[in-house]
């Protein structure tokens, strides 16, 4: 066989419209549109799970956000307990600091009053003794005394 030949009987083979090249040409459009339907249902199949997936993904994020809710009405909830609690506390502590402030400052006041009662009584003894021991001169004293008030309640009157 001559080259031509050879080339025109191969060229016979591969043509679509030769005897066997057609039925090779039918079967070749059948592997195509199988596989065009294989693709098309893998391609539905990716948008199920798609779809499946993110009703999925949403219906968790619904229960997260309820929950998420929840915890939150828990979580102020118990910052409005220990706000109350603290503040409770707070008063305490600040009525005990007053009453025990309240308590030494009468004791202080109280002492303060003993100390001055007592600094009275040693001065009326002392004047009782210096009045004992001279007479004549608490006598001028006094009307001293007596004089000078007398002229501050003239000079006002």
């Amino acid at each position: 066989m001559s080259m031509e030949s050879s080339r025109q009987g191969a060229g016979n083979a591969w043509s679509p419209q030769g005897g066997s090249g057609s039925a090779r040409g039918q079967g070749a459009q059948g592997h195509v549109d199988a596989l065009k339907d294989k693709v098309g249902d893998e391609l539905d199949r990716g948008k199920s799970g798609i779809a499946d997936s993110a009703q999925t993904a949403g219906d968790n994020l619904k229960e997260d956000l309820v929950r998420l809710r929840d915890d939150m009405s828990k979580m102020q909830e118990t910052m409005s307990r220990f706000a109350s609690e603290a503040g409770s506390q707070a008063y305490k502590t600040a009525q005990n600091v007053g009453s025990a402030v309240a308590s030494h400052v009468g004791e202080v006041a109280s002492d303060v009053a003993a100390s001055a009662k007592e600094q009275a009584k040693t001065f009326a003894t002392e004047l009782e003794t210096m009045a004992r021991r001279n007479p004549l001169g608490t006598i001028g004293a006094t009307l001293l005394v007596g004089v000078v008030i007398g002229m501050m309640s003239r000079g006002r009157a």
